[in-house]
This record gives structure tokens, sequence and C-alpha cells, in this order.
């Protein structure tokens, strides 16, 4: 993994590439680059004025990508439903998923249009639909990976399940790291479950340090005045978008890579740097953990994976 950066990309002539938030950020120089290297990508995006902004800038940059944008609002299961039965009626299968998308609020709790806690809702519970929803296609693929975007903010989060939407005590950055946490353990409990079924589906995880356009910084600023300063610092620190997006694009187009494999920047803290395979925290990594998270995703989503 030495100096790997996006012209390692092998072909991905044929590959159909499901991209969550592609219309800025990581999503967008995710999609550009699997455009570039000749897949055929789905711009997966909340906005749809947006993501056809998006399309554009990605085709003056790539003469002839294959692109299509559609609509995916990850707060709403009827969306994230609408979107996988449209994606199933155009296509016999998809070759890889990248569950991208994220946010981080500042100020009061909010709540998805199925009544989750936003960021809990959004970046995780969303993402585990849209996953079982898009295994049957993800099965018929070739050598298919889900990739799910994971944090440094998960490495000192803690999962309360007696509180998991923040009813009776809710912060927005503590929320925020909840969320990241969850999609760890979701992308190594996914991995559990696959390996356990025999499927040629990889699921692998990534996470991008501190880049320019990364949600992270700001996930730090209501933990009062240290909070501030390490936000602050964090600035100072970030590395461009497109060497954040490198750990994801690693773990969804290299060669040799494995179900689990958890891939971020090599430098101090995780932060910046080339690409490197990381580790997730004890929690994340704790299969009581996963299998009740699980339990509770399938419930909640309607939604049974595996």
């Amino acid at each position: 993994m030495n100096s790997w950066n996006a012209s390692d990309i092998p072909d991905q002539t044929g590959r159909l590439a499901v991209v969550t938030g592609a219309n800025s950020g990581l999503g967008r120089v995710t999609a550009t680059e699997l455009a570039r290297h000749g897949a055929d990508v789905v711009l997966a995006v909340r906005n749809v004025a947006a993501g056809d902004d998006a399309a554009r800038a990605i085709a003056a940059a790539v003469p002839g990508a294959k692109l299509r944008v559609r609509a995916l609002d990850l707060a709403s299961l009827a969306s994230v439903r609408t979107f996988a039965d449209r994606l199933t009626e155009e296509t016999g299968q998809v070759d890889l998923l990248v569950n991208n998308a994220g946010l981080v609020l500042l100020g009061p709790r909010r709540t998805t249009s199925d009544g989750f806690e936003l960021h809990l809702g959004t970046n995780m519970l969303g993402h585990f639909a849209l996953t079982g929803l898009l295994l049957p296609l993800l099965a018929r693929g070739d050598a298919p990976r889900v990739v799910t975007l994971s944090s440094i903010t998960h490495k000192t989060a803690h999962l309360d399940f007696d509180d998991l939407m923040g009813e009776r005590d809710y912060r927005a950055s503590p929320a925020y790291g909840a969320s990241k946490l969850a999609n760890t353990v979701f992308g190594i409990e996914l991995d559990r479950r696959l390996r356990a079924a025999g499927s040629h589906v990889l699921s692998t995880l990534a996470h991008p340090g501190l880049s320019g356009t990364n949600l992270t910084p700001r996930a730090w600023e209501d933990r009062g005045r240290a909070g501030w300063f390490a936000a602050r610092i964090g600035l100072l620190v970030t590395q461009s978008v497109e060497r954040g997006a490198l750990p994801q694009l690693h773990a969804a187009t290299a060669a040799g890579v494995h179900g689990g494999q958890f891939f971020g920047p090599a430098g101090f803290r995780e932060v910046r740097g080339r690409v490197t395979e990381v580790r997730a925290s004890a929690e994340a990594t704790d299969p009581t953990v996963g299998r009740r998270l699980w339990t509770i995703a399938q419930e909640l989503t309607g939604v049974a994976v595996l």
C-alpha cells in the first residue's frame, strides 16, 4: 500500500458502482475516480439538482463518463426502498456499493421521517436498509464489495443501547460519533455474516482521517472550549479531499483486499497520510455488540439482512 493513489485503481470497465452522497466531498471524488477508471456510476443523492451539477462536473473532467443520478434520502426508509426498487428494475446486478454519505449537525436533537435520531438514522440505519435491499443485486455482481465509511471519532464513541436515540441525553457531537461507531460495527458484523453465509460479497471499511471537506472537525465543536480548540487544530492538519478519499477507493477497488479490512491514513493518530490498514475500536469489533445492533437495526428498519 506504499504510496497507493488513484492512478493505481484497477480497470473498472463493466462494473456498476453505487456511491451515496456523491454530489460533494469524498463521495464526489470517489464517483469521479471510479468513472475515470471505467465504472458505470450511480450518484445516489438527496438533492437531485446538486447531483446533476456534480454529474456535469464529473463528465467535464472525465469525457465519456457513464453516470446516472438517482434520488436517495437516507433519512427516509420510504426513499431508500424507492431507490432500491428503481435500481432493481434498471439493472441485474451491482458490483460496488460505497456507503459514503453522512451528516453531522450542531444544535438541538432532530429526527428522521421515521422518528430516528437524525445522525444514527441517516448515517447508519439508512445505509443498513440500503445494503440489505441491494444485497440480492450485489450477490449477482462480479467480485462485489460493500464499503462503509467510518470516522476516527468512532474510536472514542460509545453505543448506549438504553438510549440509542438520544431521547434522554442528547449532545450533537457524541451522537455523530456514535453513528460512526454504529457504521463501523455494521461493516464488521456484515463481514461476519457474509462469511458465515458463504457469500462472495466483501464488506470493507474506510475512514478519511481529517480531510478538506470532511465533517469531523465540526463534530468536536460542541465539546466546550477544548473541543473548539481541537476543531481549530483539526483544520490546520487536514489533508485534501482527494487524499481523504483514497482509503475508501482502496477498500473499493484494490487487489488483494479481503472482507473485514479497514483502511485509513497511516499518519499520527490516523489524521492524514498514505493509505494503510487500521484497527477499529474494541467496542466496534465486539461480536456481542454486533449481534445486538444488528437485531435492533432489523427491527427498526423492517429490512431483514442475512
